[in-house]
């Protein structure tokens, strides 16, 4: 599953953060003096650039807002209520038509290309809601991730076994039996099962006890350490930049922020306006 290991340590520091080359391609300004658009200049692995859109016929709801995430990090994306955000994620993933901008994935312009093709090409996207077969058992749900694979399933499962053993002692009951925090442990794993490299998640930690939030956030920085690159879409947002290398602040559809995590949580603007002070 990914680059590496599944078996890394669940404190595996997210503070530090690299800094790429400069690709003719597809290139994202980070922000790191806490702007949108103030910052350096990295190499993403997935990069929606300059994406404007909505839905259908109607206004705009992304406007001009960058989104990306380099090889094997955490990016997270935070923000009010009808900030964007589930929409910047639907952008990358397919699920919007955009009027402007270009969504590459390690390099390649992937624009056009339907939701299926960019699973095919390495993407796994969880929402928020009606992310698993509740009438189907934990094992199935995890086979039906495997639909494109054509060998090395028993791996993977083992793999996502390992990484959520509840699912192992549950594998034959059905899925919605199951708590809200062991449903969310189904989907994540339904998502690694087609072995991707990147893992797009929409809210992966919402409805839970902050018990099961921290193992989710646990679990998902053990993930990104085999090289899979990670982008969620959190409101429990101080702990997600806690651990992300990574963070943009989106209001109106808009970029207001980006900085890495640790720079976003220290920041008294992004403090007081988005995380409650």
């Amino acid at each position: 599953m990914g680059s590496g290991s599944m078996n890394q340590p669940a404190g595996h520091s997210r503070s530090a953060i690299a800094v790429p080359t400069v690709s003719e391609t597809a290139s994202v300004d980070t922000g790191t003096k806490g702007e949108s658009g103030t910052g350096s200049t990295r190499t993403p692995y997935l990069c929606g650039d300059s994406m404007t859109g909505g839905y259908g016929s109607g206004a705009d709801i992304l406007r001009d807002c960058t989104v990306a995430v380099e090889k094997g990090e955490i990016a997270v994306i935070v923000g009010p209520n009808g900030a964007g955000k589930s929409t910047a994620m639907k952008g990358l993933f397919g699920m919007l038509n955009l009027r402007k901008g270009t969504v590459w994935l390690d390099g390649e312009d992937i624009t056009s290309l339907s939701p299926q093709a960019r699973v095919a090409k390495g993407m796994a996207f969880v929402p928020q809601t009606s992310n698993i077969f509740t009438t189907m058992t934990v094992e199935e749900n995890l086979e039906m991730g495997a639909f494109l694979r054509h060998e090395g399933m028993e791996q993977t499962m083992e793999q996502v076994y390992s990484l959520f053993p509840v699912l192992r002692d549950r594998r034959r009951q059905k899925a919605g039996e199951l708590s809200g925090g062991q449903r969310q442990q189904v989907a994540l794993g339904r998502a690694l099962m087609t072995e991707p490299q990147v893992l797009m998640l929409d809210e992966a930690t919402a409805g839970v006890s902050p018990i099961v939030m921290d193992e989710l956030f646990a679990r998902i920085v053990e993930i990104a350490a085999t090289g899979i690159s990670v982008l969620m879409v959190e409101q429990n947002a101080k702990q997600a930049l806690a651990i992300a290398d990574l963070g943009y602040v989106l209001v109106q559809g808009r970029n207001r922020f980006t900085d890495t995590g640790e720079a976003l949580l220290a920041n008294p603007d992004v403090r007081s306006s988005f995380l409650g002070g």
